[in-house]
């Protein structure tokens, strides 16, 4: 089977190709020769792009493969608890499995420019197949020894230097770009519902026939993807230019993102989220242990309502066409007012059902984010950005973490949860006015037809660009 890039699935018609050709009526739906209608707008539909054969065999064997990695993660964590009996063992492996992404991220992406993404996915499903499948067999047969987990969770982190920034952008080779906003909701939605299978099997394979069985399950739960990787029909993947090799090309990525606001300001914001509001380990088990006196349960219990939320939030961004600067600022600074709020509720259950709209808002930020740098990213760059972006976004929290937990520890758990908010709502309003400005855009308040009306006009009135959007580059994406 090729392995190319393919031709784009819906090449454009000829001009004197009066059979086909399509015009678009004021309302942006396509009106064909026989007077048929077609709607643009890729919300009508919240599963829209599970039409794509490409993507639905992707989505089905990710579904597959995200339950085995929630599966494996549990066993884990458990296997060098059970080893060493120390919790600072378990923060090692955690730690290797993200060091890679840290040291080698942006390298990653450089080769993820070059590289046919197919293929490479094919590579690096197939290497975490095999870490799964080796810590199955050591544990198993009683072989197991802790610098064995140590040493797959590292591998593991290796492959997903160039796993991540491929699986980002191989997103629009599939559906291609109206249906992208929809897809990356999908992946979301798909990888938190995973959450709440995934450790739900692991617990009654753990107590039930061992740590091992989870690994084994793991390991072949990814014979799935890679299936649904080799039946998809390359010529019906969109056509992407790949970077030639050259030198200084992950110093051309930089300077690529650098020069334009539209990436740096998400990214930007994503880091401090992601480094000071999204450490809800720390959060959580504070508050389940020293707040609540809850224990175990009430700290499964807050994980599976925030998941819930998180899978809720993926599907109402699937409906949406688009992914604005300014819902991006604006669903963080809700995020952060929600962290607040949650920080100072006074029972568990609601603190427990709070976690519902921290998911929600959470997951708004995070697909937002994802879509609109890879809307606003040149397809040669892209494996670059993303790399970038997945750097910071999950490089953040290990870095953050120890500061977090310091505060936690040292002014309640309370305090810790509220100011990783306050910093969350604080960084939003901050870059969402830099941004604004920077889009030649001021912030209108007023009201229409009786209700109260928030939003961005251009500064200099009538100042549009020709397709009727703000008149400079950043604000057609704010």
């Amino acid at each position: 089977m090729s392995s190319g890039p393919g031709a784009d699935s819906a090449p454009a018609p000829q001009a004197d190709d009066n059979t086909n050709a399509n015009t678009k009526n004021n309302n942006g739906n396509t009106k064909n020769a026989k007077g048929n209608t077609k709607n643009n707008n890729s919300s009508s539909s919240m599963f829209a792009s599970l039409k794509v054969r490409n993507y639905r065999l992707f989505f089905l064997g990710q579904a597959v493969s995200n339950t085995g990695t929630w599966m494996q993660r549990i066993a884990q964590d458990w296997l060098v608890l059970s080893l060493t009996g120390s919790a600072t063992a378990v923060g090692v492996t955690t730690a290797l499995q993200f060091l890679p992404m840290l040291l080698f991220g942006l390298y990653g992406g450089v080769l993820v420019d070059r590289l046919p993404k197919r293929p490479t996915l094919l590579a690096t499903q197939t290497a975490m197949a095999l870490t799964g499948l080796a810590l199955a067999a050591l544990t198993l047969t009683g072989q197991v020894q802790v610098w064995h987990v140590y040493l797959a969770a590292f591998v593991a982190g290796l492959a997903t230097v160039l796993d991540n920034p491929a699986r980002q952008s191989f997103v629009t080779e599939m559906v291609g770009p109206d249906q992208l906003q929809n897809a990356v909701s999908l992946n979301s939605a798909n990888f938190q519902s995973a959450r709440l299978v995934g450790p739900a099997v692991a617990g009654l394979l753990i107590t039930g026939v061992g740590t091992g069985w989870a690994f084994l399950l793991n390991g072949v739960s990814f014979i799935a993807p890679i299936t649904g990787l080799l039946l998809m029909r390359t010529r019906e993947l969109h056509s992407v230019e790949r970077a030639p090799r050259g030198k200084g090309q992950l110093r051309e990525g930089l300077r690529y993102v650098a020069g334009r606001p539209e990436l740096v300001w998400p990214i930007v914001l994503v880091g401090f989220i992601g480094t000071f509001s999204f450490n809800f380990p720390v959060y959580l088990s504070a508050f389940a242990a020293d707040v609540f006196h809850g224990g175990a349960g009430a700290y499964s219990l807050f994980n599976t309502l925030m998941a819930v939320g998180s899978v809720t939030g993926a599907l109402l961004a699937a409906r949406r066409g688009t992914a604005r600067l300014r819902l991006l600022s604006g669903a963080a600074l809700l995020f952060g007012l929600v962290e607040i709020v949650t920080a100072v509720t006074p029972s568990l259950w609601m603190f427990a059902l709070m976690m519902i709209p921290v998911g929600i808002f959470g997951m708004t930020v995070n697909v937002t984010a994802n879509t609109s740098i890879q809307m606003a990213t040149d397809p040669a760059m892209r494996g670059r950005v993303m790399a970038l972006y997945m750097m910071v976004f999950l490089g953040g929290a290990p870095v953050g973490a120890p500061i977090v937990g310091w505060v936690t520890d040292a002014y309640g758990a309370r305090v810790g949860l509220a100011a990783g908010g306050a910093i969350a709502a604080l960084a939003a309003a901050v870059i969402g006015v830099i941004v604004a400005r920077a889009g030649g855009l001021r912030l209108s308040m007023g009201w229409h037809a009786g209700h109260p009306r928030v939003g961005f006009v251009p500064r200099q009135r009538g100042a549009t660009t020709p397709d009727g959007e703000p008149g400079t580059t950043l604000a057609r994406v704010v």
